[in-house]
């Protein structure tokens, strides 16, 4: 949108701030990992014991991940997207951490979420000290 064209572009980035055109493949990746993830355990079925909070928790990253576009792009501003990505961060581990004693596979799936999210958290972090 015009916030990354314009907004974005004008802030001054840190050296390993990345090129714009690796984000779509990076999230098209993420996102087929998560499904692939959720879907393990949702086969489970939901009445299996611990596959309700996974799917919960599942959603509540979801729901953040959601929340980050908005909150930095649309409000134009890292310290919101800051403020979204650490409780954003803090949930994948949650998830992971869940998934885990259910199905590896799928708690393995979600590491270059939590990978890419944490480099994400750090950049985000550096626009915030960089723009101030």
């Amino acid at each position: 949108g015009t916030s990354i064209g314009t907004w974005y572009a004008a802030l001054r980035k840190p050296s390993f701030s990345l090129p714009g055109w690796i984000f779509a493949p990076a999230w098209t990746t993420l996102y087929a990992l998560m499904g692939i993830a959720v879907f393990l355990i949702w086969r489970m079925g939901y009445d299996a014991p611990g596959v309700r909070m996974a799917l919960i928790v599942f959603a509540v990253q979801l729901i953040l991940n959601a929340l980050w576009s908005p909150a930095f792009f649309g409000l134009r501003s890292p310290v919101a997207g800051l403020c979204v990505i650490i409780p954003l961060w803090v949930a994948i581990v949650w998830t992971i951490a869940v998934f885990f004693p259910l199905s590896k596979p799928a708690a393995l799936l979600l590491v270059p979420y939590i990978v890419w999210v944490s480099f994400a958290t750090v950049l985000n972090a550096a626009l915030v000290y960089l723009n101030r």
